[in-house]
């Protein structure tokens, strides 16, 4: 079972847009594909990424048709913001999550793990997405934004996972300033990197 967790610059970038895209893309291959949100915050009912990953996975493998979002995700809480600070009563518990996803990955040949904000959104006081995406031994996707600005946030986020020695790979959700990417933006990625790519055009369904 390979992993691959989807992490962003930061919120609203695009991580349920691009892990949704990926359902299809692997699943169009042949592969048993899985999805888990280990924590999801702003959470009053159901939670709503869940839920569309989940009808997503239901598509395509159906050892999870009996699942209810719940059974996709380790926590959820009702306030909006970083796992720990929605965490009010101190329930989170790694071993738990790594316990679900353990749990996920056999049902499928790949299991899709969708994070929350960026990488150092905090989940405990010392430990933060990042940091579960080392646990979890996956390699991550970094989905940037196109709005302007984005060149400092895309820098950051590589550098600290280049410095953190983990495997990623990035696109650029190109669905902001779009009027004005190619001339604000694009300039400076097609100097710098050789090969980076947009989501849409990236993955190939």
């Amino acid at each position: 079972m390979q992993s691959l967790f989807i992490s962003a610059t930061g919120t609203n970038v695009g991580k349920t847009y691009t892990t949704l895209k990926l359902i299809k893309h692997f699943a169009s291959r042949g592969l048993r594909v899985g999805a888990f949100k280990p924590i999801e915050t702003g959470v009053t009912d159901n939670p709503q990424d869940a839920t569309l990953l989940l009808n997503a996975i239901k598509e395509v493998n159906p050892l999870f048709q009996e699942f209810t979002p719940l059974d996709i995700t380790a926590y959820t809480f009702p306030l909006p913001s970083a796992p720990f600070c929605a965490d009010t009563k101190g329930i989170i518990d790694i071993d738990h999550i790594i316990k679900r996803y353990n749990e996920l990955s056999q049902l499928c040949d790949i299991l899709l793990v969708e994070g929350a904000g960026g990488l150092l959104v905090p989940i405990s006081r010392d430990f933060m997405m990042i940091d579960l995406a080392k646990k979890l031994d996956s390699k991550i996707l970094l989905v940037t934004p196109s709005r302007l600005g984005c060149i400092n946030d895309t820098l950051l986020s590589i550098n600290l996972l280049k410095y953190s020695d983990i495997e990623f790979d990035w696109c650029v959700n190109i669905y902001e300033d779009i009027d004005s990417f190619d001339s604000v933006t694009k300039p400076f990625y097609d100097a710098v990197f050789e090969d980076w790519w947009s989501l849409d055009n990236g993955i190939m369904i």
